[in-house]
């Protein structure tokens, strides 16, 4: 079986790819400081497919470290590089710590990439470099505009940092630009475990909707759209997994057109958060208790994705509806509750 290196691999989207890679034949390897995380999704995996995956606890900002994993581990095939800060807001209160901590740590896995002739590297990048975009229906080619937050700009630079280091050598890239991953997988066994308050939109409802959280915040509701409030491409988790997978094979085969070559991961649907409230509210019969804040810093008004080069490409195809998603963020919060083994792992003490 073929070796892939996943960093972040205990996270929300890590897990998800670690979980894929393994039903489609490969033999993943997983890295991750658990700083934002801890092993209990790798346990969800056991329970699904029966592999355990070792997880290394290293620091990917200590070279030493990081390079000690790659010679203990010969052979690998491909890195799938997730792991990186990644709140907007908690990127405005400290961006110097995002910096550091996503940029090095890209920097160390690349230079391991280039000394043991790894040939495919995929990098985990988002739809905010192209920050507040002239055409909300974005396009691959679409100008990169300034970050809006330090978190958007570390993902742009990291962007360039991966394509100049491709441009020579054995190593190919794909830059995959997420839109907004939600839900969690059919089982319930895997999904977004958040350690304190959560910072994307799908936990903090269904954290809302169980008595966790006290009430929810719209951020928001003077925005020019629809409704009022903001508007994002979700999509499901399992279908961002799956296209790390398609990604790796596109690249095994050669069929890149450049040494790094991009692609935008969403639906291609505008919708808003007040609509994703409601969807929620429909699929698991709950009354959400919100209200409506201010703006929040680095948040734009509107983006989605236009998804035909991942289609094209990568015969790509996001199968999941909002409701689904939904429904699935739902059963995997159900779960969490009943799960002491789950719950214990999570600091819900909020901030």
């Amino acid at each position: 079986m073929k070796k892939i290196l996943v960093t972040g691999g205990c996270g929300y989207i890590g897990a998800h790819t670690i979980l894929d890679l393994i039903e489609n034949g490969y033999d993943p390897i997983c890295v991750d400081n658990n700083s934002r995380s801890t092993t209990a999704l790798l346990e969800g995996i056991k329970s699904i497919t029966g592999n355990s995956v070792k997880n290394y606890k290293v620091d990917l900002c200590n070279f030493d470290d990081t390079y000690a994993i790659f010679q203990e581990n010969i052979g690998i095939e491909g890195i799938i590089h997730f792991a990186a800060y990644k709140a907007v807001g908690e990127s405005v209160e400290n961006p110097l710590m995002y910096f550091e901590n996503n940029l090095e740590s890209l920097i160390n896995i690349l230079k391991c990439a280039l000394e043991f002739n790894i040939p495919n590297f995929i990098f985990s990048s988002s739809c905010t470099v192209y920050g507040s975009p002239d055409e909300i229906l974005v396009t691959e080619k679409s100008p990169l505009k300034p970050g809006e937050s330090p978190y958007g700009i570390t993902k742009q630079m990291g962007e360039e940092i991966v394509r100049e280091v491709t441009k020579k050598g054995e190593t190919q890239s794909i830059l995959l630009r997420y839109f907004n991953p939600v839900g969690a997988h059919p089982t319930a066994l895997i999904g977004e475990l958040p350690l304190g308050k959560p910072q994307n939109l799908v936990p903090a409802i269904t954290q809302t909707a169980i008595g966790i959280i006290p009430q929810f915040m719209v951020y928001g509701d003077d925005y020019p759209t629809r409704d009022g409030s903001s508007i994002r491409d979700y999509i499901h988790v399992c279908d961002i997994a799956h296209a790390h997978i398609l990604a790796l094979e596109y690249l095994a085969k050669r069929k890149n057109t450049t040494p790094c070559d991009v692609f935008n991961l969403g639906t291609g649907n505008g919708i808003t958060v007040l609509e994703v409230i409601k969807s929620f509210e429909k699929v698991s019969g709950v009354k959400l208790d919100y209200k409506i804040g201010p703006r929040r810093p680095g948040d734009i008004v509107s983006i989605y994705a236009n998804n035909s080069l991942a289609k094209e490409k990568l015969n790509w195809e996001p199968k999941y509806s909002l409701d689904e998603m939904m429904s699935s963020a739902w059963k995997w919060e159900l779960k969490l509750k009943d799960d002491a083994a789950l719950h214990n792992n999570l600091n819900f003490q909020m901030n």
